[in-house]
């Protein structure tokens, strides 16, 4: 079977299946179109072709959809537009910048330093971003506001590389590669990371798969700013720039139709395919830009392909009968990888030796002008025609397929070799060779006098080239990458939005989400701060109540609401609009966190705040999107993830899956997280309006890393009495972690209840029937956070560590604990290790209860009995615990067992039923 037949599911396939009965008519027809495109151009020709295949559609002719197009460039030679630069001069910087970043990632992996880096990457793909930066990236000074890039993770030496030319970096700051705390102060991190650069990246993009949805996310909250008014917009472009292999992460195409649906013209991918992963070929015996092509096309989106070089024009326009053409079609990417792995008589003999036809074209080529043939994604006027193309398509974003070589230029023991991704250094054959082939004016001597040392070349700020350079960055609104912090300034809300939380609900029920809605409801509601507010939901807004901000706040479609709703005669009807303020990503959690990430960066993105309010199931939050947020947490985005319907016992008939029991352990492994789980509306309130002075209020400049965080509040769906707050609210406490919330109310023997969200009530509960039934004096405490008692106590060992013999911090829980007697029974309705976080802080003797394990379906009563956190368990803990210590009788544990019948889940009686799941 030929290679075609087997990889026909890669080609256009539009005569294959079907029988040419009149070869002879064929022929003319085929004649009739070259003669066309001959004498009046392809542009021409275009317009022919869709007109005749419109026609046959309206007439019934069954043409199938053109998913994939022959494998050569999708702008012919004749449509090329003019390349305005100067080609020699880009050429010739372009090959200093390839020679200082391979030498900077060689200079790293010396033995005495070892740190590695990835050379091949940028070597492969210099000309994609070279002819960016010269002629389409706008900085931040350009009068449009500027472009977002997204850079590919591994080619992030060639941007230190141009920053150095620049004047940017120093040759200290290029030796300081992926030496972030041993050269400090002149140090570059691995990849593009925000946090750890925060003047130079942007968008943290080498946990591959994140920056092509990002970017997607990134373009529609840019379109956000501008159809809500808020900033103008419509001048920016997003450019996300991607491995053909990180094309295979479900996260890179699984959110490609938004992009199409939104119309995101101002958005283009651009796939270095340069057919290779990171241990070997991406799709060996096929052809990924195909595959790709059909796959973008499919989605709604432009393909430009840019398959080949200049040098391969001439070639196909003496290509007749099509033979160059099927040769190019039917070769696989192994294929292809091995022929830039060989030498030109090798291609002469396996690549254009499969027909006479081809054979014969290259018959007067030497074997060096066959290896000369390049690929598109190395040629100046191919890569710039589709960038240009690119930027002036309306009504799709756009994806260009360029075609390169891994390792281009570095010599014949890294080009497009399998192992090259994990190849380092170079020998000095290699940086011999690599000095010859660009042309850079060192001399062996320098080579020679150390091989773990070669120089970096710089001509000078002086030299023409490097004046050019400057020159083209200048006009095009300055240097690239860079972050800026200044923003406009955020009035935040005063007392009287924060009313509703510290109300408190009366006699009627109502569960913490709830609370947490009425109290979104009024910030949306003041005046100034409310449009900085950007509600974010997957499809479950109405478990949530969420769906009370349909009529008013409405969601955001930039195609508006173009059909008759169901449900228009309803209060709470769904309505679309252009100027929506709701981000509803539907059944989305990746793509939600990606518009969250997008929100939440817009202070320094654009210069204008906004405050993402993420609301979604808090079993996949940080469980399931966890990458995606550490991405957010690189990014210093700010705003508030709200994990809704928590706790492993609380959502009832769900089940396994969605019980959650472990959320806040998940979130305390991301520094930029400051985690939350509040029992009642007020201590919501009080925690809310922390974090948002946290983030925007009067202080530290708006560069302040302490700014950078993001709130992590868990909320119930179980229904509740919401008391009002105390009138001696201690909010350091609410704020810190820790408070006391309903002292003792008898004499007796003593011990403590530490309960956080929904558990306090059971501790409540556990207080009056200790008091009741045995006598027991104790005081309940809300715990509104386990986690940051926990780093606040981790940060006052280390003081002491650091500073023997000085007076010690006391942690902040053991300060607040410091009267408080007897045994202490923790409980919450998550796993034993959340409230075990504070254990080492706390003198008093500690039991923990905690739902370990997975969760079911049951009613709350059973579930809580069976994972004995109620609160029956919790009274039988703490008689157990004084028991032991003989402040009560020893028997008493087991009476009580036995009284409330702990070991019968049908006895539980903790909780209520109700709320929405």
């Amino acid at each position: 079977m030929a290679a075609g037949e087997e990889n026909s599911h890669i080609l256009s396939g539009l005569t294959h299946q079907l029988p040419d009965r009149d070869p002879e008519e064929t022929a003319e027809w085929i004649e009739s179109l070259d003669a066309l495109i001959q004498d009046q151009g392809t542009e021409r020709a275009q317009f022919i072709m869709r007109s005749l295949l419109q026609r046959a559609g309206a007439q019934s002719v069954g043409v199938p959809m053109v998913t994939t197009t022959d494998y050569v460039n999708t702008i012919p030679a004749d449509q090329e537009p003019e390349f305005p630069g100067n080609e020699e001069i880009e050429r010739k910087y372009r090959a200093w910048l390839r020679w200082n970043a391979a030498i900077m990632v060689h200079r790293a992996q010396r033995p005495d330093i070892g740190v590695g880096g990835h050379i091949s990457t940028y070597a492969g793909a210099a000309t994609l971003y070279e002819v960016g930066f010269n002629h389409f990236f706008r900085g931040k000074d350009h009068p449009g506001g500027g472009d977002q890039i997204f850079f590919q993770g591994h080619a992030s030496p060639g941007m230190y590389a141009r920053a150095f030319m620049e004047g940017r970096l120093s040759e200290e700051d290029l030796n300081g590669f992926r030496q972030e705390k041993s050269k400090e102060g002149h140090a570059l991190s691995s990849y593009p990371h925000p946090r750890l650069m925060p003047e130079f990246w942007e968008f943290p993009t080498v946990s591959m798969g994140i920056g092509p949805m990002n970017a997607i996310y990134q373009a529609q909250s840019n379109r956000y700013l501008h159809n809500r008014g808020l900033k103008d917009t419509s001048d920016q472009q997003v450019w996300a720039f991607l491995g053909d292999g990180e094309m295979d992460e479900p996260e890179s195409r699984g959110l490609l139709q938004l992009a199409a649906n939104d119309k995101l013209d101002n958005l283009n991918f651009v796939i270095n395919c340069n057919l290779q992963r990171l241990d070997g070929p991406v799709r060996g015996n096929g052809k990924i830009m195909q595959e790709l092509e059909a796959f973008f096309r499919g989605a709604g989106w432009n393909v430009i392909k840019v398959v080949w070089g200049r040098e391969w024009d001439d070639l196909l326009a003496k290509d007749d009968d099509g033979s160059l053409v099927k040769v190019m079609n039917t070769t696989v990417d192994g294929d292809y990888q091995t022929y830039k792995g060989e030498s030109g008589g090798f291609v002469r003999e396996h690549f254009f030796g499969q027909t006479p036809q081809t054979k014969e074209m290259v018959a007067d080529l030497s074997d060096d002008e066959v290896w000369n043939l390049k690929r598109g994604g190395h040629d100046y006027r191919k890569v710039y025609a589709a960038y240009k193309a690119a930027t002036e398509f309306k009504g799709k974003p756009t994806v260009i397929l360029a075609h390169t070589v891994k390792g281009y230029g570095l010599g014949t023991n890294f080009e497009a070799r399998n192992a090259t991704h994990q190849m380092k250094k170079l020998t000095m054959p290699d940086l011999k060779l690599f000095r010859d082939h660009l042309r850079i004016p060192i001399s062996d001597a320098e080579l020679e006098k150390d091989l773990y040392r070669p120089p970096y070349y710089h001509p000078g700020m002086d030299a023409p080239e490097i004046k050019y350079l400057m020159d083209r960055r200048a006009k095009l609104g300055g240097f690239l990458p860079e972050r800026r912090t200044e923003h406009a300034e955020v009035a935040l809300p005063g007392d009287k939005t924060y009313e509703v939380a510290n109300r408190g609900s009366g006699k009627q029920y109502a569960a913490t989400t709830m609370a947490f809605v009425r109290l979104l409801k009024d910030l949306m509601r003041d005046k100034e701060f409310g449009k900085r507010i950007v509600p974010i939901i997957p499809d479950e807004a109405r478990t949530f109540g969420i769906d009370a901000f349909f009529p008013t706040a409405k969601i955001y479609n930039p195609n508006g609401q173009n059909y008759l709703s169901v449900d228009r005669d309803l209060v709470l009807a769904y309505k679309e609009s252009i100027s929506g303020q709701i981000v509803h990503a539907g059944i989305n959690e990746a793509g939600s966190v990606a518009a969250f990430t997008a929100a939440g960066t817009a202070y320094a993105t654009h210069g204008e705040p906004l405050i993402p309010v993420y609301v979604f199931y808090s079993m996949f939050g940080f469980q399931r999107t966890g990458d995606s947020l550490w991405a957010a947490a690189d990014q210093m985005a700010r705003g508030f993830v709200i994990g809704a319907t928590a706790g492993r016992t609380t959502l009832t008939g769900e089940g396994l899956q969605h019980a959650d029991g472990h959320s806040p352990l998940l979130a305390s492994t991301n520094p930029a997280v400051v985690t939350y789980d509040p029992a009642y509306g007020y201590e919501i309130g009080v925690i809310m309006r922390d974090g948002l002075e946290r983030m925007y209020g009067k202080g530290p400049a708006s560069g302040d890393s302490s700014r950078n965080v993001m709130y992590y509040i868990t909320v119930y769906n179980e229904p509740i009495i919401q008391p009002p707050a105390p009138e001696d609210m201690d909010v350091e406490g609410i704020i810190k972690g820790i408070y006391l919330l309903a002292p003792a109310k008898v004499d007796g023997p003593r011990a403590q209840l530490l309960a956080s969200g929904v558990s306090v009530p059971w501790a409540l509960e556990a207080q009056q029937i200790l008091a009741d039934d045995w006598g027991v004096s104790t005081d309940v405490w809300s715990v509104t956070s386990w986690t940051e008692l926990r780093r606040d106590g981790l940060a006052a060992e280390e003081e002491q560590f650091l500073n023997p013999g000085a007076n010690a911090r006391m942690p902040f829980v053991t300060e607040q604990l410091a009267g408080a007697t007897g045994p202490i029974v923790a409980v919450s309705d998550y796993m034993k290790a959340v409230p075990d976080q504070i254990r080492q802080f706390v003198p008093n003797e500690f039991a923990t209860l905690g739902a370990d394990g997975f969760g079911f379906s049951d009613t709350r009563a059973a579930a809580r009995r069976f994972f004995k956190i109620d609160s029956h368990s919790i009274v039988v803990r703490a008689l157990e615990m004084l028991a032991r210590r003989g402040e009560v009788d020893w028997q008493a544990p087991a009476q009580a067992i036995e009284k409330y019948k702990l070991l019968d889940v049908n006895a539980g009686t903790t909780g209520v039923t109700g709320g929405d799941s």
